[in-house]
């Protein structure tokens, strides 16, 4: 059974939803609309004064001329019947009265010789005294006392009264000094006609009022908001990076001055794109420049360290041991500038755009086996992966991600680390979770950024802060993302999403000559 509550929340919901069918969501059909209301309002209060002021005149007119007719008709006719005049006298002057030029009826009233009230109709099946209001008749019977302002104690007058939707004026006047009382009816069905003939023209002038200010409407609006449209098509260009993109101007009004404003905000804009563009690619190609500078004493500096840490290793033991600490650092200090020129190198290329697929078809699991023993990590990952899982992707950019995320795992983490592999639909999905306390809520939105620690005490930790950047990069250029998270069960999983079907991205091989290929898979090291 449906409660009330729920009734009327129904109600409430069709209301909202009939209101939101009723909003206007158009700038030029609410402009039109305006209109056609203001027209709308201007010709119906014209029509409706003129119709007024019309129909007062036309029937003070009518009313006027049938009065002053009958006024004097009673002066000149009914003044003239006896003081105790027969029936057929006033039957016989109602008749004549009524045949003037104003064609009412006429009834007339008086007393015999006896004292007995008499009636003269001039038409009885159109007018008798019933159809006199009483208040009418009082009216006129009652003798008004005599003042310096009146100077007749009986007076005319009249009421206009509706009978079958035809309107009558029923007029009324007593004879002075004891003749008849008489009263008049006129149809003023003919001034009706005329009045309802006004009415329909005002009408169809409204209707006509309002289909030109719709036509006016259509037009203001056409002349309003094609500037303005002009205005909305080059914002959108501007925000697809067309900076270069100006409106015409023309004219002094209020849109011309805007466009002029538009004009100079995106000559602004471009040249503070332009300067922007300007100093990021100087700063890229600084960069770049250093780091191919750095690789050839780094590759000297790097030969000698390595022939040090042989020195170190090898079992004469000709280094002092006062200055094998020294040596030691001096050793792990050149892989780590090494690596973090490598990594500079990359996020190099990626940022100029110049970072390349080299598509192939691999085994997942045998990849993933592949990056873990190269690095010798088989003893602290557990890999959870079914063979078989073909993908077509770039091997060497895949080695990467696993290489960042698993090594990430095992530093910050812990053990166990376990890595697993599925198919999600038509993508592949890699997980690496590790046994750690988790990351901070306030790190996680951090953890892809460039250089981004976080811990700001240990500015000199071992990584450089980029491996899990280059990670996503490699990652959006297969078309793929990676998100960090917490595991409920403890723990941080880096989850790294690949689309299984790479036929739109080009390999190497299709794109221009000159690519870097050979100098990338160098400086991929994890």
């Amino acid at each position: 059974m449906t409660k009330p509550q729920d009734r009327l929340r129904g109600w409430a919901a069709a209301r909202k939803a009939i209101l939101a069918g009723l909003r206007f969501t158009s700038l030029r059909l609410r402009l039109v609309v305006v209109f056609g209301l203001v027209a709308l309002t201007a010709a119906v209060t014209a029509s409706g004064i003129a119709y007024w002021l019309n129909r007062e005149a036309v029937l003070t007119r009518a009313q006027d001329a049938a009065l002053k007719d009958f006024q004097q008709e009673m002066q000149t006719r009914a003044g003239a019947l006896p003081p105790n005049a027969t029936q057929d006298e006033l039957q016989q002057a109602a008749g004549t009265m009524a045949n003037s030029s104003q064609r009412y009826s006429v009834l007339l009233i008086g007393e015999n010789a006896d004292g007995d009230p008499i009636v003269g109709y001039s038409d009885l099946d159109a007018f008798t005294l019933a159809d006199v209001p009483g208040s009418l008749r009082k009216t006129v019977n009652k003798e008004q006392p005599l003042t310096s302002s009146n100077k007749s104690p009986y007076h005319l007058y009249w009421q206009r009264t509706v009978d079958d939707g035809t309107p009558y004026l029923v007029g009324g006047a007593k004879v002075i000094g004891g003749g008849p009382t008489g009263y008049m009816l006129k149809s003023l069905e003919p001034e009706a006609k005329d009045l309802s003939s006004l009415g329909w023209s005002l009408a169809i002038a409204t209707g006509l009022a309002l289909i030109g200010s719709a036509l006016l409407a259509q037009a203001a609006a056409t002349t309003v908001l094609k500037p303005v449209h002009r205005l909305g098509v080059a914002a959108r260009r501007l925000g697809e990076g067309k900076l270069d993109t100006r409106l015409r101007v023309s004219g002094t009004d209020e849109l011309a001055d805007l466009s002029r404003t538009f004009n100079r905000t995106a000559e602004s804009l471009e040249k503070k794109v332009d300067d922007m563009s300007a100093r990021d690619e100087a700063s890229r190609r600084f960069v770049a420049d250093m780091s191919h500078e750095l690789r050839t004493p780094l590759t000297a500096i790097t030969a000698v360290t390595e022939v040090l840490e042989e020195e170190l290793d090898a079992e004469t033991g000709s280094v002092d041991p006062m200055i094998e600490p020294a040596v030691r650092l001096v050793v792990s200090e050149t892989r780590r500038l090494n690596d973090l020129v490598e990594n500079l190198m990359e996020v190099t290329r990626f940022d100029a755009g110049t970072a390349r697929l080299v598509l192939d078809y691999v085994d997942i699991a045998d990849q993933i086996t592949a990056c873990i023993d190269a690095r010798a990590w088989l003893d602290a990952v557990e890999l959870d992966a079914e063979r078989g899982i073909m993908v077509r992707l770039d091997p060497r950019r895949l080695d990467v991600i696993l290489a960042n995320l698993i090594g990430n795992a095992l530093k910050h983490g812990g053990s166990p680390v376990k890595v697993s592999v599925r198919i999600a639909g038509d993508r592949l999905v890699i997980a690496v979770h590790d046994g750690g306390p988790g990351i901070p809520e306030d790190v996680l939105p951090h953890v892809f950024d460039r250089f981004y620690k976080a811990s700001a005490s240990r500015p000199r930790s071992e990584g450089s802060g980029l491996g899990l950047s280059i990670a996503l990069e490699n990652a959006h250029i297969h078309g793929g993302e990676i998100t960090a998270a917490n595991s409920p069960e403890g723990g941080a999983v880096f989850t790294l999403w690949l689309p299984r079907d790479l036929s739109a991205l080009r390999s190497a091989d299709e794109t221009d000559e000159g690519t870097d290929g050979d100098e990338a898979a160098e400086g991929d090291k994890p």
